[in-house]
C-alpha cells in the first residue's frame, strides 16, 4: 500500500479521539478558551445533554477577523510561539487542537469580536477539506463557539454516549471544577432553556465559601481547615476536611497545579499519607487544594487530556504537599504532631548547613555498614530522596523564605515543651533525616559517655531495635531496587522485588473467594500430553478456582479460555503447560494445599525482576501491596523487609 497524505477532515477526527471523549469533553475545552481569552462571565446552554447542542459564550478578549480561520485549523493558537513557551506553560490549553477536532466531528460556528472591530465574524467550515467560511454578523464583544450535533458524522462514537442526563452529570462535574478554579469568573449553566447552576464571582472569604458550599456541599464547609504553607517557590493553600468529614468515596477531591485541574499519582498519594493515622482505609479525605510553582518546574504536556503532570522534583513537592496537609491537621488537633517539624523541612530543603551535610555522610556510612542491609555503595541513591537544594538554585523566588502554615480551625495547640539535652538543631536535623513520626527528645544522661568505645549499647538509648512494626514514610530508592522507608523511630528497606511478588501473589490469592478470570478474545489452543490433560482434568476446580479456565478439547487439545488479570501479559503458551506440569507432582488428595503451592509459583513466574524502580514507581508499588494485604504486611520476613541499625551515627554526635 502506498504511504499518504491523510485528508483534514479524517486527521481531525483521529485528533478527537483524544480530545473529545463525550460532550463534556467540549464543554471543558471551550470554556478553558474562553478563561484563557480573559473571559469574567461564561454562559454554557446545553440541549439533550449536549449531543444536540453546547454553547458556549464569554465576554473575553475575542478572535480578530483575519484570525478566525486559523483558529480553526490544527495546532494552531496564540497561546504558544516557541519552545521557551513549551517549557513555561500557564495558559490552559496549548495544543491548538481543541477546534479543529471538535469541528471534524460536530457542526461547529464559530462568531467572535474583539473591542478593536466595530462588527462580528462568524466562521464555520464545511466539506472533505474542512474549507473557512466567513460572514458578518451582530454580536458583542467576546466569542460564541455553538457546537451542533455531536459525532452525527461518526455514528460509532455517538452510539457509545450514555443516557442525557448522565451525560449532563459529566458535564456539570467539569464546570464544578472550573467553578473552584476561578472564583473570579461568572459561570452560568442552562439545560433545555432551563437555568442549572449559577456561580457568580466570588471576591470575599464569604462569598467564595458560599462557592465551595455550592459544589462541594455545606458538610464539607462545616468541617473543613484551611491551608496555606509556602516554602522556596512552593506555594499550597485551600482547604481540607478534617477526620470528621471524611467521606466513604473520593468524589470531593479537589486540586489544582498552577490553576489546571489535576488528578495526579503522586499528590493523590502525598494527601492519603498525610491522613493516613486518622482515617480507615474505608474512607477518603475531602479537599479543595491549589498548588503554585515555576511553570518551568513541571510538565503538562504529558497526558492527551493534560489530566497528568510531571513534577522535575517529584520527591521535593510530595514531601512539601504531605508536610502542609500534616501540619495543618495537627494543628487542627486531629492528628498527633506531624512528623516533621516546620524548621527541619525548611533546613532540609535548603541544605547549605555544613552540619547537615556531616550528618548525611554519617548516616550513609552507617547504612552502607550495616550487615541487614543487602548492598553497599549508596550514597547516590540516598541523595536522590533526600532534598538538598540551595536557594540560588531557585532564581524566581526570594531567598530565605521561611514556611508557614495556617489552619481556620480556632482550637490551635499552644507551643508544646521542649526536651532538653541536646540541641534542638541537632534534633530537627535527625528527624528530618530519618523522617521519624515522633519529637526526639533526649535527656543528658541519656548520652553516652565520649570516652566510651561502646556507642549504640542498648542502655544508651539509641539503639535501633532490629525488628520492623511498621512502614512509615518512602525516603529514597537504593540501587534501583531496595526502598529505604523510616519505622517508627529508625528506618528499613524494603525489598521492592519481594514486594512485587507479594503484590501478584495476593492479586492470585484464592483461597477466601475465587478469583475473576479475564476471557482471552482467541482462546488458546495447546497441544499436552495425556498424563497432563488427566493433571487438568484432576485441577479443574483449583485452575478455576484461580481464575483459569481450561477446556479439554480432543485427546491432546487443551483449550485456555481465561487467565486472571495478573497473567494477562505472560507467555500463556509457555505458562500452561509449565503450570500444569508442576500441579502434576503435587498432591491431588489435597486440593487446599495444592492451591495454596499453585499461587506461589504463579507468583514466582510472573514476578518479573526489575532493578531500576523511581521513587514514584517504589512509593506506588507499596502503596498497592499494603492495600492488597489490608494491613497484614508479612513484617517478619526478611527478605520483604529489614531493619537499618542507625546506632553508630547516633553515637558519632558525641564522639
Amino acid at each position: 500500500m502506498t504511504i499518504e497524505i491523510l485528508p483534514a477532515r479524517l486527521a481531525n477526527q483521529i485528533a478527537a479521539g483524544e480530545v473529545v471523549e463525550r460532550p463534556a469533553s467540549v464543554v471543558k475545552e471551550l470554556v478553558e478558551n474562553s478563561l484563557d481569552s480573559g473571559a469574567t462571565r461564561i454562559d454554557i446552554d446545553i440541549e439533550k445533554g449536549g449531543a444536540k447542542l453546547i454553547r458556549v459564550r464569554d465576554n473575553g478578549h475575542g478572535i480578530e477577523k483575519d484570525e478566525l480561520t486559523l483558529a480553526l485549523s490544527r495546532h494552531a493558537t496564540s497561546k504558544i510561539h516557541s519552545l521557551d513557551d513549551l517549557e513555561a506553560i500557564m495558559s490552559l490549553g496549548f495544543r491548538g487542537e481543541a477546534l479543529a477536532s471538535i469541528s471534524s466531528v460536530s457542526r461547529l460556528s464559530l462568531t467572535s469580536r474583539p473591542a478593536t472591530q466595530d462588527e462580528a465574524w462568524l466562521a464555520y467550515s464545511e466539506g472533505r477539506d474542512m474549507e473557512v467560511r466567513l460572514q458578518p454578523v451582530a454580536h458583542p464583544v467576546g466569542t460564541t463557539v455553538e457546537v451542533l450535533d455531536l459525532f452525527f458524522n461518526t455514528p460509532a462514537r455517538r452510539k457509545f454516549l450514555r443516557t442525557e442526563k448522565t451525560e449532563f452529570t459529566h458535564i456539570e462535574e467539569v464546570l464544578k471544577r472550573i467553578a473552584l478554579s476561578r472564583f473570579d469568573v461568572t459561570i452560568f449553566l442552562k439545560h433545555n432553556g432551563k437555568m442549572v447552576r449559577q456561580y457568580r464571582a466570588a471576591q470575599t472569604d464569604i462569598q467564595q465559601e458560599k462557592r465551595i458550599a455550592a459544589v462541594c456541599g455545606q458538610p464539607f464547609v462545616r468541617h473543613m481547615l484551611k491551608v496555606e504553607l509556602e516554602h522556596q517557590g512552593l506555594v499550597l493553600h485551600g482547604w481540607i476536611s478534617t477526620p470528621e468529614g471524611a467521606r466513604q468515596q473520593s468524589d470531593l477531591q479537589y486540586c489544582y497545579v498552577n490553576g489546571r485541574m489535576m488528578k495526579d499519582k503522586l499528590i493523590n498519594h502525598a494527601i492519603r499519607q498525610s491522613y493516613e493515622r486518622s482515617l480507615s482505609p474505608e474512607q477518603y479525605a475531602a479537599y479543595v487544594i491549589y498548588i503554585e510553582l515555576d511553570p518551568r518546574q513541571v510538565d503538562v504536556n504529558v497526558h492527551p487530556a493534560k489530566h497528568e503532570v510531571r513534577f522535575h522534583q517529584a520527591r521535593l513537592v510530595h514531601d512539601f504537599i504531605y508536610q502542609a496537609i500534616s501540619s495543618a491537621l495537627a494543628e487542627g488537633l486531629h492528628i498527633n504532631e506531624p512528623a516533621v517539624s516546620q524548621s527541619a523541612f525548611h533546613h532540609q530543603s535548603e541544605g547549605a548547613d555544613a552540619e547537615h551535610e556531616t550528618l548525611s555522610s554519617q548516616l550513609l556510612d552507617a547504612i552502607d555498614k550495616t550487615p541487614s542491609y543487602p548492598g553497599r555503595a549508596i550514597p547516590e541513591g540516598f541523595n536522590n530522596g533526600v532534598v538538598r537544594e540551595s536557594a540560588s538554585s531557585r532564581p524566581w523566588q526570594q531567598p530565605n523564605s521561611a514556611p508557614t502554615v495556617s489552619s481556620s480551625s480556632s482550637g490551635n495547640s499552644a507551643n508544646r515543651e521542649r526536651g532538653k539535652g541536646i540541641s534542638r538543631k541537632e534534633a530537627e536535623i535527625y528527624q528530618q533525616l530519618m523522617k521519624v513520626d515522633h519529637e526526639v527528645s533526649v535527656d543528658q544522661d541519656d548520652i553516652p559517655d565520649k570516652g566510651n568505645d561502646s556507642h549504640g549499647e542498648t542502655d544508651s538509648g539509641y539503639r535501633v531495635t532490629d525488628k520492623v512494626t511498621e512502614l512509615g514514610k518512602a525516603v529514597a530508592v537504593i540501587q534501583g531496587k531496595y526502598l529505604l522507608m523510616s519505622s517508627g523511630s529508625s528506618c528499613c528497606l524494603v525489598a521492592l522485588g519481594r514486594a512485587n511478588r507479594l503484590k501478584i501473589e495476593k492479586q492470585l490469592d484464592a483461597t477466601s473467594e475465587p478469583r475473576r478470570g479475564q476471557p482471552l478474545l482467541v482462546p488458546l489452543s495447546l497441544k499436552l500430553s495425556a498424563e497432563l490433560l488427566s493433571c487438568v482434568t484432576s485441577y479443574q476446580n483449583v485452575f478455576l478456582r484461580l481464575g483459569i479456565e481450561l477446556k479439554k478439547r480432543s485427546v491432546d487439545t487443551l483449550m485456555v479460555m481465561s487467565v486472571p488479570q495478573p497473567l494477562r501479559r505472560q507467555n500463556l503458551q509457555k505458562l500452561i503447560p509449565d503450570l500444569v506440569s508442576y500441579a502434576s507432582n503435587l498432591n491431588q488428595n489435597d486440593p487446599s494445599g495444592a492451591l495454596i503451592s499453585m499461587t506461589g509459583w504463579l507468583a514466582d513466574y510472573a514476578n518479573t525482576e526489575q532493578s531500576d524502580y523511581t521513587l514514584s514507581q517504589a512509593i506506588q508499588l507499596i502503596a498497592e501491596v499494603e492495600q492488597l494485604c489490608q494491613g497484614q504486611l508479612p513484617l517478619d520476613d526478611c527478605a520483604f523487609v529489614r531493619a537499618v541499625d542507625f546506632s553508630a551515627t547516633i553515637a558519632a554526635f558525641y564522639s
